[in-house]
């Protein structure tokens, strides 16, 4: 299905196509109320409450924190990769992949609390045992934990801290820096393809950045929640992950656009339908990689590894593993099957909404398993508890609704930062001299 008419230049808006933030202030202002008094009561929650809310709490900060910051770094990813590839079709979308993007630097700043010890202590056990040591950290580990001493050249504060600084700095400098490269040309009176080269020449070294931080904001945040655990996919599956549902709030994002007037002329059917394919190739990915890391680590029988499916494949977390494997990918990938469906931004909508539920729910099973673990009032190891002498997973009575005031606080700063940066420029770079190739696409 082709556009009605070939796209011209006379057809695309000289100054370009501008989010009326009059129209949005309503929904602005929502958010950012919701988010400050969520911020608000979750500082309190964090710091202030009973040690067992505290902790219950840090573990729901920590699940909602990762599930938005891999929606920023998904959009970076979009970005860099457009750039790196020399993409012509995304050329009429780019902006949303940037503006998706530049919500990282605020998404990350959600992720200080992790930075105070009255937090760590509930969430990273090798935090405490290094600060427990008597005399030298490592020789005192070398007799006491072998295992977590082995792991000292990286798991040690100084240099996880170094770590958490650089994917803070490190991914903000690039978003920044390619998106503002690519607005200065919608009012460059002369924007020719230097700044298209400098982008993809800035995009190629910048991708190591942004696979560090996808990589390690998983080791650091979330494997080190059982310092024992490792996996060599894990950050593969957390890219997965992120490709897929970055993409999600993309189609969205261009759909209701698309339904409030913008984009005319430059993003149509075909354009919603590459989105909708990328959407089907990396919802297979995440599959494929889901199975692979659950294959080789149940295969191989190693207790450090399989401690992590132990704890998920026990009880009600048995269910909700089991709902992941057909909800997550056993009905969308019949679904997105459907070339009709993805040339459709309403039904693709639908689809990408599902796929964000699911995602959701795959980080809580990432996340919040691990809290009745170490907060449920079992004082025995995994091992112990592997052995069938207690529960693995208690639970602990009102923690949801502190998992929902995490999600819906950080939630609500992400749709602010969102819209905001959909008013801040043109909607598409009107002046990119590839934008009449993306309008008149067809695959």
């Amino acid at each position: 299905m082709a556009h009605h008419h070939h796209v011209t230049s006379a057809d695309i808006a000289i100054h370009g196509d501008h989010l009326d933030n009059s129209k949005v202030a309503k929904l602005k202002t929502i958010a950012l109320a919701i988010a400050v008094i969520g911020t608000l009561a979750s500082v309190y929650m964090l710091f202030f409450a009973s040690n067992q809310t505290k902790g219950s709490f840090a573990y729901s900060w920590l699940f909602a924190f990762y599930f938005f910051l891999t929606l920023s770094i998904g959009g970076c990813f979009w970005t860099l990769l457009h750039n790196v590839s020399n993409s012509g079709w995304g050329t009429s979308v780019r902006r949303t992949f940037e503006n998706l993007g530049s919500t990282y630097p605020w998404m990350f700043l959600f992720g200080i609390p992790l930075l105070c010890p009255q937090v760590q202590q509930y969430l990273y056990e090798w935090m405490n045992i290094h600060r427990d040591a008597t005399g030298d950290v490592k020789e005192h580990l070398h007799h006491a934990d072998h295992l977590l001493y082995n792991k000292y050249w990286y798991m040690n504060y100084p240099f996880w801290l170094g770590r958490f600084i650089f994917f803070g700095v490190g991914l903000s400098l690039v978003i920044i820096g390619l998106r503002k490269l690519s607005t200065a040309q919608d009012t460059d009176p002369n924007p020719g393809v230097e700044r298209l080269f400098r982008a993809r020449f800035h995009s190629t070294y910048t991708l190591i950045i942004f696979a560090l931080t996808i990589t390690f904001t998983g080791f650091d945040f979330l494997m080190g929640l059982d310092y024992k655990w490792f996996s060599t996919m894990w950050g593969v599956y957390l890219f997965a992950g992120s490709a897929l549902n970055s993409m999600a709030v993309i189609i969205l994002v261009n759909a209701w656009l698309k339904s409030k007037g913008h984009l005319k002329h430059v993003a149509g059917p075909e354009h919603f339908h590459i989105m909708g394919k990328l959407l089907f190739a990396f919802t297979t990915f995440w599959a494929y990689i889901a199975f692979s890391q659950f294959f080789l680590i149940w295969y191989a029988g190693i207790t450090e590894e399989t401690s992590y499916f132990l704890i998920r494949n026990t009880g009600n977390w048995n269910t909700a593993m089991i709902a992941l494997v057909f909800g997550h990918f056993v009905i969308p990938f019949v679904i997105l099957l459907q070339a009709w469906l993805k040339r459709n931004p309403k039904t693709l909508s639908i689809m990408a909404i599902y796929t964000l539920c699911m995602h959701v729910l795959d980080h809580y099973l990432i996340t919040i398993p691990e809290r009745g673990v170490s907060l449920g009032g079992t004082h025995m190891s995994k091992g112990e508890a592997f052995a069938g002498l207690g529960p693995i997973t208690p639970t602990i009575d009102g923690a949801f609704w502190g998992d929902i005031l995490a999600f819906v606080t950080i939630g609500a700063a992400f749709i602010f930062f969102l819209v905001r940066a959909l008013g801040q420029h043109s909607l598409y770079p009107n002046r990119d001299p590839r934008i009449l190739e993306s309008a008149n696409l067809s695959n």
